[in-house]
């Protein structure tokens, strides 16, 4: 088993209602368009109520020319932290990298070593699903009870860039409704698990982070 290391910024979240989200879009320029660049983090509770879905979205802002030549890298793994006791330290974690034309998935499990360094958990396979290719139909996979999926879909986040720098320089006092949207047309690559909430722990609120780290 490798060990990686972090690489990149990561992303926040806390969980004690039915969705909520981080956001970033622009990461430090080392890391700003590669496949370590997390561009948002979702939590929200399934169309089943008993699930929670996890989406970790990556390589933000590109064109649909770009997007059919992204991809995941084989050396970056994607990893939710989930602490469920409220200490701000990981219990659980669930990890999914890429392998050949497939994501892997692993957990959720408690981690080999929590912070900046990780230990793929082999031992705790969770399932796979093949990689869906830009401009063909999604693949998803069900395998333990959860359900997978990695590859392009639309950047969901809404933001009007525009209209906020206006507010910053002076000349707007708020945004516009309905406002423009500046990542209309821009894709990123997105890595999805549902799972139970029970295989989470029994405590009713969350808190989650998401980071992706490089083997070294």
């Amino acid at each position: 088993m490798k060990k990686t290391k972090l690489y990149v910024g990561l992303s926040l979240v806390a969980i004690s209602g039915l969705v909520f989200m981080a956001a970033d879009h622009a990461d430090a320029p080392a890391v700003t368009g590669n496949a370590n660049d997390i561009t948002d983090v979702y939590a929200f509770q399934g169309h089943d109520t008993n699930n929670m879905v996890f989406v970790v979205n990556t390589q933000g802002l590109l064109s649909p020319s770009a997007t059919a030549t992204a991809a995941f890298s084989e050396n970056v793994l994607t990893e939710i932290n989930i602490d469920n006791n409220g200490d701000n330290v990981e219990d659980l974690v669930i990890q999914a990298i890429r392998k050949n034309n497939k994501m892997y998935f692993f957990g959720p499990v408690a981690p080999g070593t929590t912070g900046t360094t990780s230990t793929v958990k082999t031992t705790a396979t969770a399932g796979s699903v093949e990689i869906s290719q830009y401009g063909s139909a999604p693949i998803t996979a069900t395998q333990n009870g959860m359900k997978f999926f990695a590859g392009p879909r639309d950047d969901p986040f809404f933001f009007d860039l525009g209209q906020f720098k206006s507010i910053l320089m002076g000349t707007a006092t708020g945004f516009n409704n309905p406002g423009t949207d500046t990542f209309a047309g821009t894709n990123v690559l997105s890595t999805i698990i549902e799972l139970p909430k029970s295989m989470l722990g029994s405590s009713s609120t969350i808190n989650i982070w998401a980071e992706t780290k490089q083997k070294q």
